[in-house]
């Protein structure tokens, strides 16, 4: 962390976003490159088509892949030292592993390095994994362990009744775990979706076409080499692109984890709403500050960083995704530096994540407020009398009950009262009387396992390098 950092993810968040820098820094991608560049040319010396790169040794395998798996800070920097003269990112990752080369058994393979490659064929498949591997082992396993801890609350509150608020206005009531549940339901969702997704890339050359691969090599099957490279990588293969693979998975990514970000500011909102109405009471931290003048308060913070966070993750998302399937001609140079804020965006989100959890480790439920305002609405038990009117055939029941209960207060006394004054069926009446604004959830109790059974299954990722 610096203090003089112009990113809050370089300075305050540093350290909540740390281990996204393994998949979306300066760093990361120079790494990713190195492992794009190594695996081609091992690809290389393994193909039949290619007769002049020879086999290698399994020591020389060795040796190349070692270059990512001891990869380090002196390696990046050597690259960045390299780029200052080449003023080349991706050249420099060509000279870097050509220099490691040198006076070592693969020195007369050299040249092999990049080989028909345009910069494109090694950034495109490093930003797929990146990509990949931050959602998949870092973003996705934090969205998890939000959604099962709310998941949890749900099955604990599920029996908790809970007025309802429609417009602001007291509605019919549920429990808190059924409303809770809402949230995993959508979340789980999002989750499946984002578990799907496919990760592109392609390794054509300049344009697309193969033109510096067919003429050297004319009688190569470079499709089908690309393709078996690509999806060797993990990825699947996109056939047909300029010299840009056309990064629409990129913007359905972003779409998908933002659809997620979007539920989590929905979620943020009302549970920081049914904070102030005392619905929820948040645990008192020792040492904590609410507030630099009011030593009584115990502010909703995690919930509205989380909010914050999140809308920031939405903005950079909603650019990203909007702006990188479009590129002039067969390429312009505007994604470059576009691709560089993936991890900006993922990294407002990760820290939102963290937010919400802090904050529902805070919170507990606060059985008396929600008591309260259960007893002072039995207005609400008008949509049930209602509803039972109808169905003993009384003429404009609405109307009638809108009349009693519209706009104005109305005790458990009166409301029996009205309801023994109906000529009803002695089952239906005597449940009516029975009933309370806390006893009128309907089936919330029930749906609650609707959320729960619908686990999303989870996918192995790619395990990165």
């Amino acid at each position: 962390m610096s203090i003089q950092a112009i990113s809050p993810l370089d300075g305050r968040y540093a350290e909540p976003v740390q281990p996204l820098t393994y998949f979306f820094s300066e760093w990361a991608l120079i790494k990713f490159r190195i492992h794009i560049e190594v695996e081609w040319l091992i690809a290389l010396s393994q193909s039949q088509n290619i007769p002049e790169v020879r086999s290698f040794t399994t020591p020389e395998t060795e040796l190349l892949r070692n270059l990512v798996y001891r990869f380090d800070d002196a390696a990046a920097t050597r690259v960045k030292e390299i780029e200052k003269t080449t003023r080349h990112d991706v050249k420099s990752v060509e000279y870097f592993i050509k220099e490691q080369l040198q006076e070592t058994s693969l020195q007369d393979c050299i040249e092999w390095v990049h080989f028909a490659c345009t910069s494109e064929d090694i950034n495109n498949l490093a930003y797929a994994l990146m990509l990949q591997c931050g959602i998949q082992e870092v973003w996705l396993p934090l969205a998890h362990r939000m959604v099962n801890f709310v998941e949890a609350m749900a099955v604990e509150q599920r029996d908790v009744p809970m007025l309802a608020h429609t417009h602001g206005q007291p509605a019919s009531p549920t429990t808190v775990g059924k409303e809770l549940a809402v949230f995993v339901q959508r979340w789980k969702r999002q989750l499946r979706q984002i578990e799907h997704l496919e990760f592109l890339g392609k390794i054509n050359g300049a344009v697309g076409n193969f033109n510096a691969h067919a003429a050297a090599y004319p009688d190569a099957p470079w499709p089908q080499i690309a393709q078996s490279f690509v999806e060797g990588l993990g990825l699947t293969y996109n056939p047909l692109t300029t010299q840009i693979e056309s990064h629409d998975y990129i913007a359905e990514c972003c779409h998908a984890v933002s659809r997620f970000n979007t539920i989590t500011v929905d979620f943020d909102r009302d549970v920081w709403t049914y904070i102030s109405m005392g619905y929820f009471k948040q645990r008192v931290v020792a040492g904590e500050v609410g507030s630099s003048t009011m030593p009584h308060k115990v502010n909703p913070i995690n919930f509205e960083n989380s909010e914050a966070n999140m809308e920031m993750s939405n903005a950079l998302l909603h650019h990203l995704a909007n702006k990188l399937p479009i590129s002039r001609l067969q390429r312009d140079l505007t994604d470059s530096s576009t691709l560089r804020n993936l991890g900006v965006a993922f990294g407002h989100s990760y820290v939102a994540l963290q937010s919400t959890l802090r904050g529902l480790g805070q919170l507990s439920i606060n059985p008396a407020a929600l008591e309260a305002d259960l007893n002072e609405a039995w207005e609400v038990l008008g949509e049930a009398v209602q509803t039972v009117m109808r169905k003993a055939g009384h003429a404009n029941p609405y109307e009638k009950m809108k009349e009693l209960t519209r706009g104005t207060g109305i005790s458990g006394e009166s409301m029996r009262h009205f309801i023994e004054s109906l000529e009803l069926p002695a089952t239906d009446q005597q449940r009516l009387l029975q009933m309370t604004p806390a006893t009128y959830t309907g089936l919330a109790s029930q749906l609650v396992d609707v959320a729960v059974n619908n686990s999303s299954q989870r996918h192995e990722g790619h395990k990165g390098v």
